[in-house]
Formats: C-alpha cells, structure tokens, sequence
C-alpha cells in the first residue's frame, strides 16, 4: 500500500470532519455557506486543474458533461441539506445519518439497475434506519412539530442527495475528478447567487470570515485535493476505511469541544449505523456500495 497516498487519505478525511464546527462559527445561513464554499473551490481546484496541466488532457463527451452538471444539482443540495441538519441537531447525529449514503446507493442499485441483493443487505439496510431514529431520539417522532425541527428531514435529504451524485456520477469516466468538480461547484454558483442575500455577509467578524474561507479553500479546496490526489493511489477497499476517520473526529469534535453527551440510546443508534455501513461495504455483493463510497462530498 501506498504510505504517502494512506497518509493524504487519512489527514483530507480528519480535516473534513471538521466541517461541522466549521460551521457553526461562521454566523451565515448554510446557503450563504454553500455559495462561499462554491466560489473557493472554483477558483482553487480550478487553478490547480489549469497549473497541473489536466485541462489540456480532457476528454470532453456531452453525456458525461450533462450527467456531471446534474450530479453538481445533487451535490449543492447535498451540502445545504448537510449544513441545515447541522443548525438543527448534534452534529454527531447529523453525520451519522449522512453516511446512509452508501445505503441509498445499494436500494437504488437495486431498485433500478437490478442488482442482486441479500437477505443479510436487508437487514443491514433495517438496522441503518433503526440507528437513524436512536440518533435522532424516539421522542422527536412523537408530534410532527418535533419531528420537523429535529433536523432528521435534513440529514436524510442530504444523503439521498449525496447517494444521488454517487450513483449517478458512477459512470463518468473521461473527465478528471478536478473537471467533474470544477463544472459542479460553477453549478452552485448558479444555482445559488439569485438566493443568497449579500447582507448576510455584511457585520460579520474576521473570526466568522476565518472559518467561512476555511470551510470554502480547506474543506473543499485543499481536502478535495488530497482525496483526489491520494484516491487513484490506493485500493477501494482501503478507501472505504479510511473514510471512516471523517465522522470520527466530526464525533469526536461533538463531544470534546461542542461537549455533545450522547445518550446510551444515541450510542447505539451510532453503533447500528455504521455498523450496518461496513457490514454493507465489505460484502462483496453488490459492488456499487463498495466502489461509490470511494466519492468525497
């Protein structure tokens, strides 16, 4: 195994699971954030796919371009939806439920690609949504009010829109990762400057403006990065490891510096979560779940 790539892999994840505290210092709404995160990453990745030289390599095919922009639709939403269910629960149960994905992917293989699936694939599937519900709390579920405000329509949102630009982005294979990201992020810009407000960004302190740029040029510049540059060096099954350091130190930053005291029912539901997650990745059948996850939102 390729110990520098390992190394890449594992600091981009870390980094990124920082991106929940991240957001709660910034003092925007997560669209205004999103935007923000757009533009940097626009002008960073951009700048390296121009300086590496990538640009002139392209292999420029109109059906993998439009399946591109509309994977760009998905992810957009996918980091508002992400940033929403950070405003409204603990980010450790945001996260958890975020990393449904792959699940969402495996019914979607199933449903409309006919890929075969298990009884085992359908308890882990069950075991996922029963620890979704643990995270969020039983007790959100009993009046539509508290179910609403719990951040759970959120956090599922944001997974089946990040499960979206996996399965649908699965069979891009001439555009660089630098290419694909470049035309998504120009994506948000689009979709989002007619409704972010430039007021917002106005009496905002420099710590705020720290932490907008550090979500905008770390989080989806640097991070973006080193995924891509570690990702071709490494084998899926070590990708889909690795991954895993992401909502680790996102809990981890939930507990030591936000102090988020889960409840033992919470634990569990965590537990059941990626639980499920692995169970489903390191089966052999189906392979999609396996190969998508190896994607970064």
């Amino acid at each position: 195994m390729n110990k520098s790539a390992a190394l890449q892999m594992v600091v981009s994840m870390a980094l990124f699971g920082s991106i929940g505290f991240f957001t709660r210092q910034t003092g925007v709404s997560a669209e205004a954030l999103v935007f923000i995160r757009c533009i940097c990453a626009t002008l960073f990745l951009g700048g390296l796919w121009l300086l590496l030289g990538y640009a002139k390599r392209e292999v420029w095919q109109r059906r993998e371009v439009i399946r591109t922009l509309v994977c760009g639709v998905f992810l957009v939403l996918n980091w508002v939806f992400l940033f929403k269910a950070f405003e409204a629960m603990s980010i450790s149960a945001a996260i958890s439920i975020y990393n449904l994905a792959p699940i969402f992917v495996l019914i979607m293989g199933t449903l409309f690609l006919g890929e075969r699936i298990n009884i085992q694939s359908v308890l882990a599937v069950v075991v996922c949504f029963l620890g979704s519900l643990f995270v969020v709390g039983i007790e959100q579920f009993k009046s539509v009010d508290n179910f609403l405000n719990s951040g759970f329509i959120w956090a599922i949102l944001s997974a089946f829109c990040y499960a979206m630009t996996m399965f649908i982005g699965k069979n891009i294979q001439q555009l660089s990762s630098y290419a694909t990201t470049f035309l998504q992020t120009i994506v948000g810009i689009f979709m989002l400057a007619p409704i972010v407000s430039m007021a917002e960004f106005s009496g905002l302190s420099t710590t705020n403006w720290l932490y907008i740029l550090g979500t905008g040029f770390i989080h989806t510049g640097f991070v973006y990065y080193l995924f891509f540059n570690s990702l071709r060096k490494l084998p899926a099954l070590v990708t889909s490891a690795l991954v895993f350091v992401d909502p680790l130190v996102a809990i981890l930053l939930d507990v030591v510096i936000l102090n988020f005291r889960p409840s033992w029912l919470q634990l569990l539901g965590i537990a059941f979560i990626f639980g499920g997650i692995i169970y489903t990745l390191l089966k052999p059948v189906p392979q999609a779940a396996v190969d998508n996850k190896s994607d970064l939102a």
